[in-house]
């Protein structure tokens, strides 16, 4: 990757020192740190990168109910209470 573009960025003395750490323990620069850190909260992935995401979670074989099922195990999990509006008890009760 080739960098040309120069960010100043300030951080409190305490994260500073706690990134600092987190990079020397992980054998990469600040820098690099920050930059994997952007990458991964904001990034854009390429195709490539989501195409492998994808072939990573079939091979997971993760148990997947129907979408009926799911949404009724969804509305047991909430009480009454947690309901917003008898709109979500029909909900529950038209399942």
């Amino acid at each position: 990757m080739e960098l040309i573009k120069k960010t100043t960025i300030l951080f409190p003395p305490d994260l500073h020192t706690h990134l600092v750490e987190v990079a020397r323990q992980g054998g990469v620069s600040l820098g690099e740190l920050v930059r994997s850190a952007c990458e991964a909260q904001y990034g854009a992935a390429s195709k490539e990168e989501r195409l492998r995401a994808v072939a990573r979670l079939r091979r997971l074989s993760l148990p997947v109910a129907s979408v009926k099922s799911m949404k009724r195990q969804s509305l047991l999990s909430t009480t009454l209470t947690e309901w917003n509006s008898p709109e979500d008890e029909k909900a529950f009760r038209d399942l």
